[in-house]
């Protein structure tokens, strides 16, 4: 297990608010210095509302968590930083997070972040003015991204550069040096930002890009499990300490995660009846039930075979994914310090970030890889197209 100083702690959230990205960073600064174990024995667990937290929140409103998982419904926080600021302080237990976000945290607080398997994949797109029609209409624009550590930056800055479009942070979009300034935004302020046509467009998390099409302010231009195929966005996540010392509470909760997402699989309409009625998500039902459940049509989907427009729920964290996304993320322009990704291999981040002992252990309890729709051997090639 690996232990964690009070002056580690502060030293690495100091060097988080330099690298930015978390946003209310000194919070998260203050949170690393004073942080302690709570008194409560049960697992506690925090979400963003957005889609990407379906199973943790399907999980609680089917009476799933049990022995050492806490009963109380699962806290939500407005912002990645508010949610990562408690994870660190050990508010919480357990969350999904952004996957790069992990591993920064893992890298720059060395908060002991280990991953236990993918909460979701796909699940994003890109939305965009409804006039728009092709990525070049981007050059000289303003797009908005979630955080800077995301599959939704990373994603996008692929898609703009395959395209000779080149993304900037911290200077203005130029038309005829054929730049997109990337700035960063709640998901929440995308929607009325695209509106007033404050920004060109936005790459996020659903059901924000439902929305958009709903209130007809926006149209989904791409979404991003076109681009790279089930893609893992948000990833199940607890700590070393956690896993060391209440190792059956954390089965628990995987094997509770595995359960939900096997349910929503079944029936999505119903669980997004469920993420409503049950005030887990505060958009309307009508934007998570198309979130969850979009058809194919009217969207012109290059590989409709991968079925990229429906956000999937499998737990497998596989390690192609992983060394694919490390050398995605050595590519990727931020606004911050970059240096925690000097000492990262992307043939070994894998086993520094994820312990599999638990969702092997749920996918086995569940009915096997087949149940799971999962190869045997599990093991799979990453397939991105970008043109």
């Amino acid at each position: 297990m690996t232990v964690i100083s009070r002056r580690n702690l502060l030293a690495g959230a100091t060097g988080l608010t330099v690298a930015a990205g978390l946003f209310g960073s000194a919070d998260l600064v203050h949170s690393a210095a004073t942080a302690g174990r709570r008194r409560e024995s049960a697992l506690r667990v925090g979400y963003l509302p957005i889609t990407d937290a379906a199973p943790l929140l399907i999980a609680h409103s089917a009476g799933l968590y049990s022995s050492g998982v806490s009963n109380s419904k699962p806290v939500l926080f407005r912002s990645w930083a508010g949610l990562a600021e408690a994870f660190v302080s050990r508010q919480i237990d357990v969350a999904h997070l952004l996957m790069p976000m992990a591993l920064q945290l893992q890298r720059v607080l060395g908060a002991g972040v280990r991953v236990l398997g993918w909460n979701h994949t796909n699940g994003s797109a890109l939305t965009v003015a409804p006039d728009i029609t092709d990525l070049e209409q981007l050059v000289g624009t303003q797009v908005a991204i979630p955080f800077w550590w995301s599959i939704h930056n990373i994603v996008l800055q692929q898609l703009l550069r395959a395209h000779d479009i080149t993304p900037v942070v911290r200077r203005s979009a130029s038309r005829s040096k054929r730049t997109v300034e990337l700035v960063v935004m709640s998901p929440s302020d995308m929607v009325p930002a695209l509106a007033n046509r404050s920004i060109a467009g936005y790459v996020v998390a659903d059901p924000f890009n439902a929305i958009a099409q709903i209130k007809k302010i926006g149209r989904i231009h791409t979404f991003l499990g076109d681009v790279w195929r089930e893609h893992a966005c948000c990833v199940l996540v607890t700590r070393e300490d956690v896993i060391a010392e209440r190792p059956s509470a954390v089965q628990v909760v995987m094997d509770s995660v595995v359960t939900a997402q096997l349910q929503i699989t079944m029936d999505r309409n119903r669980a997004a009846g469920a993420l409503t009625s049950g005030s887990y998500l505060p958009q309307p039902l009508p934007a998570v039930r198309t979130a969850l459940t979009y058809p194919a049509p009217p969207y012109q989907l290059r590989h409709p075979d991968w079925s990229p427009q429906l956000v999937g729920f499998q737990p497998y964290p596989y390690p192609s994914f992983t060394r694919k996304l490390v050398e995605a993320m050595h590519d990727t322009v931020v606004d911050g310090d970059r240096s925690f990704l000097d000492d990262i291999d992307p043939s070994t981040a894998h086993e520094g970030l994820v312990n599999d002992t638990f969702v092997l252990k749920s996918i086995a309890a569940h009915g096997g890889t087949q149940a799971l729709g999962l190869p045997a051997d599990l093991v799979r090639a990453e397939q991105v197209q970008l043109l």
